[in-house]
C-alpha cells in the first residue's frame, strides 16, 4: 500500500504514460514554471511577515509614548 492505496508501481505507470503523452521537455517547463510560482508565492508571504513586523513596531512605540 503506498499514498492513499495507490501503490508505487501504478504511480510508475502513471508517470510513464504522462511522460509518453507530454514529452520531457513540456514536463520539465511545466515544473520550471510550478517551482517559479512556489518560490513567489513562499516570498510573498516572506515579505508579508516582515511588513507586518514593522508595523506592530510602529504600534508598540506609539504607545510607549502615549
Amino acid at each position: 500500500m503506498g499514498l492513499g492505496g495507490i501503490s508505487i508501481w501504478q504511480l510508475l505507470i502513471v508517470l510513464v504514460i504522462v511522460a509518453l503523452i507530454f514529452g520531457t521537455k513540456k514536463l520539465r517547463g511545466v515544473g520550471g514554471d510550478l517551482g517559479g510560482a512556489v518560490k513567489g508565492f513562499k516570498k510573498a508571504i516572506s515579505d508579508d511577515d516582515k511588513d507586518n513586523a514593522e508595523v506592530v513596531e510602529e504600534a508598540e512605540k506609539t504607545e510607549e509614548k502615549s
